[in-house]
């Protein structure tokens, strides 16, 4: 897949301490393990996401919920995440996933999966429908948008643009899904920055570095992650091992809290100060993902969660923004403490 062009210019943000935000991919139930399947809308998991807010009300986190078609045409499903925004506990954007977004013209794959693929026009038209739903749901536009998949496509951005969005959060760096049809993100950063010359659309990618004794060299060598040839004979698990490099995402699905303690220790010590800690919303119902599967894995998961904020805070120094306080400080060049930031 080819990612969309980039007129890349470094977002102007200089904080005085490391802040991090929550993105959630607020979606349908579905079994990861089998094809996708247009008849999987299911959205009872989002009754099910108290339990993790309970522990950013604490640390006084206001999660970006970014959801789906389906999510967004569940009355329950809605009114439950209308009812934490409009108490000021979240913010909400748009996800999409092509399978169970109208219109339904493509044929149901893993390669249209990546809504990138899809032809412009259908690509937009379903980005377009998730987006109304949305606006109807919570009285006002979304402007922040992640792609389904992390699929965006040469369109993407354009359409995003087009649609009055202003920050999307898809960027998974130092990774590549080519080998899936999907983008390839290989030689990408965590640090934001604007898609387009006129500065209308900004970039907040996801937060994925390396730990190890090369971790300094981990984007040079990102690509051995994702090459076939390297995980046929397990190259980076043996790297892991000899504790030389490691790529870690900043999540609690399928990474410990002393891996993410890891990994923001690396990057703060690198000058990095933003960070994007994200999952998806079934995992807070155990059976729906592969990283919760029972009750004593759900506690496990919020407990993640829970120590990763709480070493990020105390430890670190660290406060909590979202994707709207940031995406104002980037337009506005305003200093870091002028943020209202908790």
């Amino acid at each position: 897949m080819t990612l969309p062009a980039i007129d890349r210019r470094p977002a102007a943000l200089a904080f005085d301490r490391p802040m991090l935000l929550v993105t959630v991919d607020t979606e349908e139930e579905f079994d990861w393990m089998r094809p996708f399947n247009r008849e999987s809308r299911s959205t009872l998991s989002i009754r099910s996401q108290g339990r993790a807010h309970a522990v950013f009300e604490r640390f006084g986190v206001k999660p970006t919920y970014v959801m789906n078609h389906p999510v967004a045409t569940d009355p329950v499903a809605a009114a439950y995440l209308r009812g934490l925004v409009d108490q000021g506990l979240a913010e909400f954007g748009t996800h999409c996933h092509p399978w169970v977004t109208p219109p339904h013209d493509e044929d149901v794959s893993g390669f249209n999966s990546f809504h990138g693929n899809l032809p412009v026009e259908l690509e937009a038209a379903k980005i377009a429908a998730t987006t109304d739903a949305i606006a109807q749901a919570f009285g006002k536009a979304p402007t922040v948008f992640k792609a389904g998949r992390y699929g965006v496509g040469p369109g993407t951005f354009d359409t995003l643009r087009r649609l009055g969005y202003e920050v999307d959060c898809s960027f998974v760096p130092h990774t590549s899904f080519a080998s899936e049809s999907g983008p390839d993100f290989l030689g990408t950063s965590s640090a934001p920055f604007f898609v387009d010359a006129d500065e209308q659309l900004l970039e907040i990618p996801l937060t994925v570095g390396f730990t190890g004794r090369l971790s300094s060299s981990g984007p040079a060598l990102s690509g051995l992650f994702d090459a076939p040839w390297s995980r046929a004979i397990r190259l980076p698990g043996a790297f892991n091992r000899a504790g030389l490099l490691q790529r870690v995402r900043l999540t609690p699905e399928g990474v410990n809290a002393a891996m993410q303690i890891r990994l923001l220790d690396t990057l703060i010590a690198q000058g990095v100060r933003l960070f994007t800690m994200t999952y998806h919303s079934p995992s807070l119902a155990p059976g729906h993902t592969p990283y919760v599967r029972n009750d004593e894995e759900l506690g496990l998961f919020v407990g993640r969660i829970e120590a990763v904020l709480k070493h990020f805070r105390d430890r670190l120094g660290g406060g909590f923004t979202t994707m709207a306080e940031v995406n104002r400080l980037a337009r506005k060049r305003l200093p870091e403490k002028e943020a209202q930031v908790r």
